[in-house]
């Protein structure tokens, strides 16, 4: 599931996630620093693009974050795996959360922190 992700991918990645969010937005910063081209990161806010581009509506993109690469949409933990594999300086959590035991607690913990951030920000839902 989360071994070799990102094998010879050429394809630009795009990661989804709510920028209107200050954790979100102060977390994909740090990583938006790193200017890797292969990755376009898509503010879900009032975008129906981001909608149509992963079959998600508002409030499941608002729920978690999404990475699509070749035509695939992965989300949460697993979400974050692929992005950490993409960046170099953050490959080091990549191997470290892709190990099955950490992976299961990394993804219990990503759920609670996320649904919290979801009940913050739902109010920008638009239904």
């Amino acid at each position: 599931m989360y071994k070799n992700l990102l094998k010879d991918n050429y394809c630009n990645m795009k990661v989804y996630f709510n920028n209107s969010c200050k954790i979100c937005r102060s977390e994909i910063k740090l990583y938006k620093k790193e200017k890797i081209e292969e990755i376009d990161w898509i503010d879900i806010t009032n975008n129906e693009l981001a909608e149509k581009e992963t079959n998600k509506d508002d409030k499941q993109l608002l729920r978690r974050l999404h990475v699509k690469d070749n035509d695939k949409v992965f989300e949460g933990a697993e979400a974050f795996l692929y992005v950490w594999q993409k960046i170099p300086k953050y490959r080091f959590l990549y191997k470290f959360f892709k190990l099955p035991i950490i992976f299961t607690v990394f993804n219990y913990v990503y759920e609670i922190v996320a649904y919290f951030l979801y009940l913050k920000n739902k109010k920008q839902l638009k239904s």
